[in-house]
């Protein structure tokens, strides 16, 4: 029985960069019939980026698209037996539609408008486009593929429309943020799917981070048992391919092995801050390295994500600062190879509070001077940032975030916040993670009792619940939107709970003035949690 051989094109656009995201689709379109290919599906709006947000409300945004579209026809028609399905925006008599063009000797052969606009999560495609309600069906070398758009497979009308519109193989384009287990969830429900229409399908992501956001890739192929007969590494880029025979049936193919939680997690922050850092063109990062695990981590990842030559490492000790931190930031410095400097804050700390001593006489020390001490650190960093052109990372989970553990213009001040929508439990899961694939965290980062060091004798817990309990009162509340009630119901004490959730509700202005930073879970502070500042309402 005779077969024909899919591309899968796993490329990692550039938002806006028109060009260069066409040749990019044309250098995988290229490699796929080198291969022997003559069909290659590439992501949802491959030529311009996922999401390109306002973007798409600029005319001449929409126009540089079409016309780009226009151009890669051109360089493809050289390859006449070759079809291409290209993701762009498309200006309809309808409105601007998500679309997806089959391109097929210089021309547009077929076009299929994105049917189901998400709007909930970080997305918001229904201020941007007006849904299709046409079935796609094209044939290539004997078989009918039918198209279908992302959020579309999340649904039954439009695979169900394909199929009955003659389609024999379902092809997925999809830009699929990545968020912890979304890989397995993504096969469950397309098997249901499967199971209705008894069809294959093959499932394109994009990889690569954008903003907050980072696309997993992980494309793979189902057969019409449902069964995973392809599959391609997460977090990377590349060109997968998968056999199907004359009866439209797909063959066996290569199946990337899975990872664990750990691993994901991990590899989605190396790839959302090295795009995000390379994307935007800085020079490298500056990050202010405390001996803690936090600040551990952000070192571990940018050093993985840009090389060590690229990423500089501060600490700024204060009059509280522990010799163990020292000890353990120039290790941790020197087992990554950074450059690494150390900034005494004493002075410009005696001398703010000397300029402050007036106003304050008569009043007690608490919280304001040691936010002192974090917003000499802040401007230090700063200071440095804009002398090198470096981005500073900052180091602050979101465990911290969640309860505004944390000081506005001080630990919070930088570009870009990596772990931020990282719990504290899973900081230290992660640094075990990392530390199993070479020991360059030292041991006592990861023992020793959690302090902002910015008092005598403080630890986090001073003024926190565990942290085994915080994170499991945060992701309730904040990530699966329980109710304090059903929070205290599951073993959870009234007390901490009452606590956290009012905290959460208390420091929302702190997270509106916090730097983007990867999103790794269900529901992230910034682009999914939208409350307001100012409201009186408490559960």
């Amino acid at each position: 029985m005779s077969s024909q051989k899919i591309a899968l094109a796993q490329i990692n656009p550039l938002l806006g960069d028109l060009a260069g995201n066409a040749q990019l689709i044309y250098k995988a379109a290229l490699e796929a019939y080198a291969l022997g290919a003559k069909l290659v599906v590439t992501p949802e709006l491959s030529l311009t980026g996922y999401p390109p947000e306002d973007l798409l409300l600029r005319p001449a945004f929409i126009e540089a698209a079409a016309h780009e579209l226009e151009l890669l026809m051109q360089q493809l028609a050289q390859h006449r037996d070759l079809t291409v399905i290209v993701g762009h925006p498309k200006q309809t008599a309808t409105g601007l539609q998500n679309f997806a063009s089959v391109l097929q000797n210089g021309k547009i052969i077929a076009g299929y408008a994105k049917q189901e606009l998400p709007n909930h999560e970080v997305f918001d495609e229904v201020r941007y486009f007006v849904p299709g309600n046409q079935a796609c069906v094209f044939e290539s070398e004997g078989i009918r593929y039918g198209i279908i758009l992302c959020e579309d497979a999340w649904h039954t009308g439009p695979a169900q429309q394909a199929h009955a519109a003659g389609a024999q193989v379902l092809l997925v384009p999809n830009a699929s943020p990545y968020h912890l287990k979304k890989e397995a969830l993504r096969i469950e429900v397309l098997r249901q799917h499967i199971a209705l229409i008894k069809m294959p399908l093959i499932y394109v992501n994009a990889v690569g981070g954008q903003d907050e956001l980072v696309f997993d890739g992980g494309s793979f192929a189902l057969n019409s048992q449902g069964e995973v007969v392809m599959a391609m590494p997460q977090f990377e880029v590349g060109l997968g391919t998968v056999e199907i025979n004359s009866a439209a049936q797909l063959e066996q193919g290569l199946i990337a092995p899975p990872q664990s939680v750990e691993a994901q997690a991990y590899q989605a922050l190396v790839l959302g801050v090295r795009d995000y850092v390379n994307k935007n063109g800085f020079p490298g990062v500056i990050i202010g390295l405390s001996g803690g695990v936090d600040s551990a981590l952000v070192l571990a990842i940018a050093v993985d994500a840009l090389g060590a030559n690229n990423v500089r490492a501060v600490m700024m000790a204060s009059r509280y600062t522990a010799d163990i931190s020292w000890i353990d930031a120039r290790e941790m410095a020197h087992n990554l190879g950074v450059q690494y400097d150390e900034i005494p804050i004493s002075g410009p700390v005696d001398a703010l509070e000397q300029s402050l001593s007036e106003q304050f006489k008569g009043l007690k020390l608490d919280a304001t001077e040691e936010n002192i001490q974090a917003r000499v650190r802040g401007t230090l960093l700063m200071a440095l940032s804009n002398k090198t052109g470096r981005l500073v990372l900052t180091t602050g989970n979101k465990s911290e975030m969640a309860v505004g553990y944390c000081t506005l213009y001080g630990d919070m001040a930088g570009g870009f916040a990596v772990i931020k929508d990282i719990a504290k439990t899973l900081v230290y899961r992660l640094c075990a993670y990392r530390n199993q694939i070479s020991p360059i965290i030292p041991e006592r980062i990861l023992t020793r009792a959690p302090s902002a060091e910015l008092r005598p004798d403080q630890t986090d817990q001073d003024s926190l619940p565990s942290y085994e309990v915080l994170d499991g009162i945060v992701e309730r509340y904040m990530e699966q939107n329980q109710s304090i009630a059903q929070i205290i119901a599951a073993g959870f004490d009234s007390e901490s709970v009452e606590k956290v959730t009012r905290l959460i509700k208390l420091n929302e202005y702190k997270r509106r003035q916090a730097p983007p930073g990867v999103r790794v879970t269900t529901r992230a502070f910034g682009r999914d949690w939208r409350y307001p500042i100012t409201s009186q309402f408490r559960a």
